[in-house]
């Protein structure tokens, strides 16, 4: 295909390019840049004329802990990049995999993972030539357009939600410095205890709040904040990408169904065709948080995520556990 491969890390560097995924944009460059503990690297397949045919946004997350001591970074892709429409992306896609694998192999990151592929078979043999392995993951997504997210509700969450109209509980936007001070203290203390409970500094979320893109929503009962969310827009469609609350309900009424709600009708109103939830938990059979999502109306799809270990025995025991 004539196509050369370079990788980016410095936004003084990046050339100008066409940008329509905010989660492969330079404007995400920039915010992951100045986020501290993270290392951004743009993949940018060019054609023989110097001419962009696709590029793709990957990070490396540097992670630690004194209680229980840790320390150990970690690469981090969300979906395939963007492709000019008049290349085999399936190929370039290979060439650019191949690239960032060995860069994060020299980085020394102990993992790698790919999260919201476009189609779940996307890359398939791309991903195992260079030693990933796939885990089944559900995804939540909720189509906004052709009926109302009203109509979509199970009939226990119409029910639930009928009681906020009796409650003083309302979501706006986060306007001041110290509204997204307990945003993110929220946030902080939601995840600690989460499995997979990485966030990123209070930095991230200031930078994305700033963006014409992002978007991030408190829950406030009574002068105090309850919960909240953080949502991108993106290419005409809506991604939560963070989600928290207090653990305790107010009124009968819990603070993630009200923050939830009324992201989706904020981005319904304002003409966004679908909701992507970018996370609903651990890919468990019986995940009670993704059965809870599921009842805003959203449809669970099929996907992989894509994961590489840098310890090789480690990997191929995963490997073959998650072999099908």
């Amino acid at each position: 295909m004539n196509i050369n491969i370079r990788i980016i890390s410095k936004s003084e560097e990046l050339p100008q390019m066409e940008c329509q995924n905010f989660f492969h944009s330079t404007d995400m460059f920039k915010i992951i840049e100045q986020t501290p503990h993270h290392h951004p690297y743009m993949i940018i397949a060019s054609r023989a004329d110097g001419s962009i045919a696709a590029h793709m946004f990957a990070c490396i997350r540097q992670r630690g802990s004194l209680i229980p001591p840790y320390l150990f970074s970690q690469g981090r892709i969300y979906g395939e990049g963007e492709y000019d429409e008049d290349i085999n992306k399936d190929e370039v896609f290979a060439l650019m995999l191949e690239a960032i694998t060995k860069m994060f192999r020299r980085k020394l990151c102990l993992y790698t993972e790919f999260s919201n592929i476009s189609q779940k078979m996307f890359g398939y043999r791309h991903f195992k030539r260079n030693g990933y392995f796939p885990i089944p993951w559900q995804e939540v997504h909720n189509s906004l357009h052709s009926m109302t997210p009203e109509k979509r509700l199970s009939l226990k969450m119409r029910n639930r939600l009928q009681r906020i109209k009796d409650v003083d509980i309302m979501t706006k936007e986060v306007e001041t410095e110290e509204e997204l001070s307990q945003f993110y203290k929220i946030i902080k203390s939601f995840y600690r205890m989460k499995f997979r409970r990485y966030i990123p500094s209070e930095t991230f979320f200031q930078l994305i709040n700033k963006h014409e893109s992002g978007h991030l929503f408190i829950t406030i009962y009574k002068e105090k904040i309850i919960g909240c969310s953080a949502c991108v827009y993106s290419e005409a469609n809506a991604y939560l990408w963070y989600l928290a609350s207090k653990r305790k309900s107010y009124k009968h009424v819990h603070p993630d169904a009200v923050t939830i709600w009324n992201t989706i009708q904020h981005a319904h109103k304002n003409h966004y065709a679908h909701l992507y939830f970018m996370d609903v938990g651990l890919p468990y059979k019986n995940n009670k948080f993704r059965s809870f999502i599921l009842k805003f109306g959203g449809k669970p799809v099929a996907k992989y995520r894509w994961f590489r270990i840098s310890l090789p025995w480690i990997n191929k025991v995963l490997s073959w556990i998650y072999s099908e």
